[in-house]
């Protein structure tokens, strides 16, 4: 299909400077080193992992330079860059000025394919994208497809695109950054979740961000996929240059209209991929068949459903899929019943739009947030869960942010405020939200902020969560 067609490029002397060591530098290095391109890679860091890895692609004949990013090599033709790096960086300046294109990692993914590529289905959002995709590959697995969930999602599409594995299809995720410099991809069909303010200080504004996410859609073929609660992804749809005969599909918690998908009486139904939209719809699942059911993981659901019924996948295979899908750790995961209060662990909700989700799931709710805000604020979702709340325990380095906006929406909600910001915080934040909870209530660590002040990364914060809730478990027993 046009839109599939591979680009053939002639590497063999080609200067390309790769941008960043790591998940995608080194096997971008690898990889065009191996198509004869003379290849230097440059990186920030100049510490010892930097330089071990550096030595490992120096014994190859990569030249690698540590501790300058930001001077373009002389005589780069082009350059690919490691999907993090800010576009206002002087590398990417420099290479603007002289006329050096600049792709992703995707990008680069995207020209190699072979002749006989699998298509993509490919997912961005602020919030659910792994969940997502992840839920997109089990439903074409149970319809007998070779696929895999790849992308931002942690396997390489390098990786993917390059191995000796052949596939039907692939599941990808893609981050704002990846869209960004990825400007020929053209997927089968794209989706979009949902927009809320994240990473503006790497796009500049929130219509930069919302001009990247909406690259998914640029030249799909069959499908652009999205949030019909969400007008913002509906006008990234609109906007779009897309093939001819390619459909927007919309996905609604509520009941869906033609060339949708939606709920109806506990019930996912398709009226988009039907004989006769306007008088026919087709059950898909139950909402108990989602784990866990969830109204953001049923929107979720729904537009996987939506892209795997626009590759063709029979209804059969979108409840089996939802069925064997388990979601990934500290997404909404239930940890322990302790003292008939549930305590669930969504350590992944490192914003306020992913909070939000998170919140409109349970009541009563003792609320455990807190951590780097990224610049956020909190009125809106405060505000919105308030008539929810028990109790709210707050620890990180912004926690006052959340303080001042509970002091305001919520004034009658008791507040424990913990002061301190070392790793052992989980456990008297645990201990605060036991006290504050009763019987039938939810104990709900959903941050709304990053975890670096006091974590490794938001899998250790969820991991402390877990180890004191057993503690706490074990201790009633």
């Amino acid at each position: 299909m046009g839109s599939q067609e591979v680009n053939d490029v002639d590497w063999r002397g080609k200067r390309v400077t790769v941008a960043g060591l790591g998940v995608s530098g080194i096997p971008a290095a690898r990889a065009l080193h191996a198509r004869g391109a003379l290849v230097t890679v440059v990186n920030d860091g100049d510490d010892e992992r930097s330089r071990a890895q550096a030595a490992e692609l120096e014994a190859l004949g990569i030249t690698v330079r540590l501790g300058d990013g930001d001077t373009l090599p002389e005589s780069t033709e082009l350059v690919v860059t490691a999907p993090g790096w800010k576009p206002g960086k002087p590398l990417f300046l420099a290479a603007a000025d002289a006329d050096v294109p600049v792709w992703g990692d995707v990008e680069l993914a995207w020209r190699l394919r072979g002749p006989d590529a699998a298509p993509w289905l490919a997912v961005t959002g602020t919030n659910g994208k792994t969940t997502t995709v992840r839920m997109l590959a089990s439903i074409l697995e149970a319809a007998g497809l070779r696929t895999a969930a790849v992308g931002n999602i942690g396997v390489s599409l390098l990786d993917a695109v390059l191995g000796d594995e052949t596939y039907d299809v692939l599941a990808v995720e893609l981050s704002s950054y990846q869209l960004h410099w990825a400007p020929s991809l053209r997927a089968h069909s794209g989706a979009v979740l949902n927009l809320a303010p994240d990473h503006l200080d790497w796009h500049g504004s929130m219509a930069g961000y919302a001009a990247d996410k909406g690259r998914i859609y640029e030249g799909n073929s069959v499908a652009c996929v999205y949030n019909a609660q969400d007008k913002a992804t509906e006008d990234l749809v609109r906007e779009a240059d897309v093939e001819e005969g390619c459909r927007a599909i919309g996905f609604t918690l509520g009941t869906p209209g033609p060339s949708q998908l939606g709920v109806v009486d506990g019930i996912l139904v398709d009226r988009a991929f039907v004989p006769d939209r306007q008088k026919q719809a087709q059950e898909l699942a139950e909402t108990g068949d989602v784990n866990p059911p969830a109204p953001h993981n049923i929107a979720n659901a729904l537009a996987a459903a939506g892209l795997a019924r626009a590759y063709g996948v029979p209804a059969a295979a979108v409840r089996d899929g939802l069925r064997a899908f388990r979601p990934d750790a500290h997404r909404i995961e239930h940890v322990a019943d302790v003292a008939g209060v549930a305590y669930i662990d969504d350590s992944k909700a490192t914003n306020t739009h992913a909070a939000e989700a998170s919140l409109a799931a349970y009541d009563p709710i003792v609320w455990i947030a807190g951590g780097l805000a990224k610049g956020a604020t909190f009125d809106e979702l405060v505000g919105g869960a308030a008539q929810r709340l028990r109790g709210v325990v707050l620890m990180g380095a912004d926690r006052a942010l959340i303080r001042e906006a509970l002091a305001r929406h919520a004034p009658e909600v008791p507040v424990v405020d913990l002061e301190r910001t070392d790793t052992g915080a989980m456990s008297a934040a645990v201990r605060e939200a036991a006290r504050l909870a009763r019987p039938g209530d939810t104990v709900l660590l959903a941050p709304a902020c990053a975890s670096m002040d006091m974590f490794v990364n938001y899998n250790k914060r969820g991991e402390a969560f877990a180890d004191e809730v057993r503690q706490l478990a074990a201790e009633g027993a």
